[in-house]
């Protein structure tokens, strides 16, 4: 049986969306877009290489895949996380996309189906963003681990990833560390 692994950057005041780039999602008029960039640093970026390339599988709601799917095909495959990405399962949950392109990606049209894919892959099965999608995940008691990258910033608005009305979690920190930018991992078990 697979575990699944939620991998997200956060901002302190909970912020989940549009993290890399300021096109990357502007629902609700969110107009942060990009606010991790000043804060990458080798860490961080060892930390996603260690996610990554250690999964079996990527779990992703509509919004997340169409911008991974538009950005890392075409990535530098000598990267060990860009080859892994490329590489790995990839399953969408999501009522409306028909069809997905990036190689070895699945579309699940119900969040319930995600326990078959869990009962069925040996390994992590990594999920990344996807606000929707983990509220569903959550509800369904199917996430075992979170890794969250807190970045030290306050962002005002957007995505949250515990929004109002998230299911309540219990969570055991498994391990921390802080960043040479300041950005505090937590590793949890749910």
């Amino acid at each position: 049986m697979g575990t699944i692994r939620v991998v997200n950057f956060m901002s302190l005041d909970g912020v989940i969306q549009s993290v890399l780039s300021a096109d990357e999602d502007r629902d609700g008029g969110f107009e942060a877009g990009g606010w991790v960039s000043a804060l990458m640093d080798d860490d961080v970026a060892r930390i996603m290489a260690e996610a990554t390339t250690g999964a079996s599988a990527m779990l992703l709601g509509r919004r997340t895949y169409q911008g991974f799917a538009a950005i890392w095909p075409t990535a530098d495959p000598s990267e060990p996380p860009v080859a892994a990405m490329n590489r790995m399962p990839k399953y969408v949950v999501s009522a409306t996309l028909a069809t997905a392109d990036w190689a070895n990606t699945t579309v699940l049209s119900d969040p319930g189906d995600v326990e078959q894919i869990k009962a069925t892959i040996d390994g992590d099965i990594l999920v990344f963003g996807s606000s929707v999608l983990l509220q569903s995940l959550f509800r369904l008691g199917l996430v075992d681990e979170i890794w969250l990258l807190i970045f030290p910033l306050v962002i005002g608005s957007g995505k949250k990833m515990f929004p109002d009305g998230s299911p309540a979690l219990s969570l055991e920190l498994t391990g921390s560390e802080l960043t040479s930018t300041g950005v505090a991992v937590h590793r949890y078990t749910v």
